[in-house]
Parts: C-alpha cells; structure tokens; sequence
C-alpha cells in the first residue's frame, strides 16, 4: 500500500491544481472577458488580479507540496465560493454539474487539510536548520 500512496499523493495534487492553473492562465489571456462575466455576477472585476494569483500560484503550491495544508485550505474555500457564486442555478443541469464538480474538488482540497501533501511534497523536507 504504501507504493500505492506514494504515487496517488502526487499525482492527486497535480490532477487537483491543474484545473487551477489551467484556469489561472486562462483568465490572464482572457483578462477583459472574464472581467466582465464577473462584474455581471456581482464580483468586483478589480478581484480579477487576487484571483489569478490564487488560482495559478496556489496550484503551483499544490503541486509541489508546499504549505499543502493551508493552501489547499484556500482553495477549497475558493471552490466552494466559485460553486455558490457562478453555478447555484440548479435548474440548469449543466451549472448543477458545475456545481457538485466545484464541491467534489474542495472535498479532494479537504482531504489534503487532514492528511497533509503525501510523499514527494516540499512540506515533507527537512531544513539544515532544525537538524
């Protein structure tokens, strides 16, 4: 078993962050239309920046492991937000949709909060100092 977590614990954090990351650089090349789609919804476009910046750097964190826990924190918070903010129109199967794979993912953010990054994360290494 442990050869089985010691691969799914970093494959599980790339396959958590890269919707993140993808989405980050996304919203960079599509900066005005994505503005916008949020002004419509009711959120600041001025946001826009701090948004990138948690999508794309917390994705990078996630996938290096490094301070797994409170980053992932994060972004569970900001997947649950996302989830109520942009897709709580159930009548519509596809926003519904939307909305169970926002919640599905800060689940997966969830379980790194109480289990930490695994094995081939940056949290896990040891500092000259504390030897």
């Amino acid at each position: 078993m442990n050869k089985l977590q010691n691969f799914s614990a970093p494959v599980g954090r790339i396959f958590l962050a890269a919707i993140f990351i993808m989405s980050g650089l996304g919203k960079i090349t599509n900066y005005a239309g994505t503005q916008g789609y949020m002004d419509a919804m009711g959120v600041p476009g001025v946001m826009l920046p701090l948004v990138i910046i948690l999508e794309v750097l917390g994705g990078i964190a996630i996938v290096a492991g490094y301070k797994a826990r409170i980053v992932a924190f994060l972004m569970a918070g900001f997947s649950i937000l996302s989830a109520i903010i942009f897709h709580a129109d159930f009548g519509d199967q596809t926003q519904l949709n939307m909305f169970l794979k926002n919640i599905a993912i800060a689940g997966g953010f969830f379980l790194i909060v109480a289990h930490g990054a695994g094995a081939y994360a940056l949290d896990n290494r040891q500092t000259e100092i504390s030897q």
